[in-house]
């Protein structure tokens, strides 16, 4: 793979880290970031590594009033022999551009915006923290920065690359969370954006996740948006159950985001001889599981918490305490075996980890 020209412009003023006893989930940002600009018939250019610095855009920008806007998430490691490694960043890459091309905005090109990553990486390498449980988290975006009033796609955008390092998403960690089962809004419907990662699929979510936490709960569930009745996604996470041996996920259905995680554990279970049924499931269907005491295990997916088990579920009022509000053997196992992978601690058998020491012509 031929790294493409980026230049990089140092700053003179380097941030005082945290210790990473003290990282919290997105709120330190590193000494750099990565840009590239956009113009309809000239393509992507200007690929840069500058400061971290604030964006400065015309009010009129098409971002701020038509939401064009995109994002994604991942994460790098430290493994125990110092190397920085990625979780599957090419996953991801694929769906940044699945998600630019349903809000009609210009695919980047997945092997350059890799080698960028990379290249940043390279720079900030000394904020990849290295206590158990931390990362570097890596959130690229691109937005819509053409100031134009009318509601039609902007002519022009930037996309950015911006690393937080970061402790555990919950402040429950691996522990159990209790999640509030939605009855009320709606995140998403079918023809929608809800398989696409954007930010107005977040803020339409805020309503109901103000009401969750005030009731104790870290996360809402979703249902579908037609007969509000099948289980979808949780705020930040997909989601799985374990009812009677069997292990099951809502299918992708075009409201749904694709995880990255839960395609991973969906693969690592098939690799241990595992399979996942995903199909449509219902809360009655959940309930009733848990009332016949069949509901063994729930969990959710996701790059930020990793695998978060699920102690609690209340859904119109009844409260549906799964595995005794502990963590389950399998979400455990699965925890461990992917972060393990990640870290290095362990072998990767499905050649999903990217290491920032290999040349960049074998890495893609």
């Amino acid at each position: 793979m031929t790294t493409p020209e980026i230049t990089v412009t140092r700053t003179d003023s380097r941030k005082v880290k945290p210790l990473d006893e003290t990282l919290l989930f997105g709120r330190t940002f590193t000494d750099h970031m990565f840009i590239a600009d956009y113009v309809k018939g000239e393509g992507w250019q200007n690929h840069r590594i500058v400061p971290y610095a604030p964006i400065s855009l015309d009010p009129a920008a098409i971002v701020f009033h038509y939401g064009q806007t995109v994002f994604e998430g991942m994460k790098a490691y430290r493994a125990e022999d110092e190397s920085i490694r990625l979780f599957r960043p090419q996953e991801n890459f694929k769906r940044l551009n699945r998600s630019l091309d349903r809000l009609c905005m210009p695919e980047v090109n997945e092997e350059r915006a890799l080698s960028g990553l990379l290249e940043l990486l390279k720079v900030e390498e000394e904020w990849v923290p290295r206590l158990k449980g931390t990362s570097l988290y890596i959130r690229p975006f691109v937005i819509a920065t053409e100031a134009f009033l009318g509601v039609a796609p902007a002519a022009t955008y930037q996309f950015y690359i911006i690393l937080s390092p970061v402790g555990s998403y919950y402040e429950e960690g691996i522990h159990p969370v209790k999640i509030l089962v939605e009855n009320e809004f709606v995140r998403a419907v079918k023809g929608g954006t809800g398989g696409a990662k954007t930010a107005g699929n977040y803020a339409s979510a805020l309503k109901a996740q103000e009401t969750a936490s005030a009731k104790g709960y870290s996360q809402v569930m979703w249902l579908d948006g037609v007969e509000h009745k099948y289980v979808e996604e949780v705020g930040s996470m997909n989601i799985f159950f374990k009812i009677d041996g069997e292990i099951i996920t809502p299918a992708i259905n075009g409201s749904i985001l694709e995880g990255i995680t839960r395609k991973s554990i969906i693969e690592l279970l098939a690799h241990w001889g595992t399979p996942v049924t995903e199909r449509q499931i219902s809360m009655e269907e959940v309930a009733e599981s848990f009332a016949a005491g069949k509901l063994e295990e729930v969990f959710g997916t996701g790059t930020a918490a990793v695998i978060s088990p699920v102690g609690e579920l209340n859904w119109n009022g009844t409260i549906m305490e799964v595995n005794g509000g502990k963590t389950g053997p399998l979400s455990e196992k699965l925890y461990d075996t992917l972060t393990r992978i990640q870290m290095g601690v362990v072998e990767d058998p499905l050649g999903w980890v990217t290491n920032l020491s290999a040349p960049l012509e074998k890495i893609g």
